[in-house]
């Protein structure tokens, strides 16, 4: 599969873009893991033409996680064009992503993001002057089924994402990636990939389908392949505490052992802290160390996992981690 001239071989499957979690150094490590391309956090067009630092900060990248996307979102032509060209300048993404699916209220709330699924004029608009400021760069767009159930469909019975994704292809971007649920429904319930297979299915398609929602193992990463026929698929919340998702999809007969991936834990927590600082790199990691699924099971874990989130030093949470590595041996 390629977008544009960035080659990602066959079947990749790729990190999803996620607010406060795919910094450079969980992108790292998700490349070391297999991911064969990773988006960074959304980044505010309105703020990067402001020049705020927080913002400016995200377009970091290193030359090892390459390829790589950086991802914006905005409500304005102007502002999201002046941001695409400022974003091209300087951080050379291999990938230029255009959010039109982020569902949070201050976001959509505002008519951006998944807001642009009430405004398709508009974020036609948008998408056609981003192609046009960026002709070297390759531009795709995530997005998601319709704004709610009653938009799934147009009068004419077409499904209104397959409609919006030629759309789009005419506009000129290069890939697209579909999120298998309305903006109604955040992220509950089932993802929907048989309209993600639909857009696939229309002969009309030409450019790369990504579909993302719900792939949780290398089982169901391989069903969506085989029965939709998508191009690629991106994973996100099954991440979490378990970058190794990646391996476990790209070499199903090597898995790694609880060892290795305790480690894994352990080098994520470390380059937190170094690209940080101790305590808040701390707070950072955890939400990965909460989800992580290798601690699942063990008898009578709660208290050692209250302990575990409450630590405070790298020399604290490692001595927890290694006395959970012990009952794992001994269980």
């Amino acid at each position: 599969m390629k977008i544009g001239n960035v080659n990602l071989g066959e079947r990749p499957v790729l990190l999803a873009p996620m607010e406060d979690v795919t910094d450079i150094g969980f992108r790292l490590l998700c490349r070391q893991m297999g991911a064969a391309m990773v988006y960074s956090e959304f980044v505010s067009s309105d703020a990067l033409i402001r020049l705020v630092n927080k913002s400016l900060e995200k377009l970091q990248v290193c030359p090892d996680e390459r390829p790589v996307a950086i991802q914006i979102y905005g409500r304005d032509v102007d502002s999201v064009r002046e941001a695409a060209k400022i974003v091209v300048e300087q951080a050379h993404p291999d990938v230029l992503d255009l959010n039109f699916g982020c569902p949070v209220k201050k976001v959509a709330g505002k008519g951006a993001g998944s807001g642009m699924l009430q405004n398709v004029p508009l974020l036609l608009d948008i998408t056609r002057a981003v192609v046009e400021a960026v002709p070297n760069t390759p531009v795709t767009v995530k997005t998601r089924l319709a704004w709610d159930e009653k938009s799934l469909y147009l009068p004419s019975g077409t499904p209104f994402i397959v409609d919006l994704a030629e759309r789009l292809q005419d506009c000129g971007i290069q890939a697209l990636t579909l999120h298998g649920r309305t903006r109604a429904q955040m992220y509950t319930g089932e993802a929907d990939w048989t309209l993600i297979g639909a857009v696939k299915s229309n002969p009309r398609m030409r450019i790369p389908i990504i579909g993302n929602g719900d792939i949780t193992t290398a089982e169901r990463a391989q069903e969506c392949f085989d029965r939709y026929g998508v191009d690629a698929v991106m994973i996100g919340r099954a991440t979490f505490g378990r970058p190794w998702i990646f391996h476990e999809i790209s070499h199903p007969e090597a898995p790694l052992s609880v060892d290795e991936k305790i480690d894994i834990l352990k080098q994520q927590v470390l380059t937190s802290v170094e690209r940080i600082d101790e305590y808040r790199g701390i707070l950072h990691i955890r939400r990965h160390l909460a989800a992580t699924p290798i601690f699942k099971g063990i008898p009578n874990f709660r208290e050692t996992r209250i302990r575990m989130l409450r630590a405070e030093t790298v020399e604290e949470l490692f001595a927890i981690i290694e006395d959970i590595r012990k009952l794992l041996k001994e269980a």
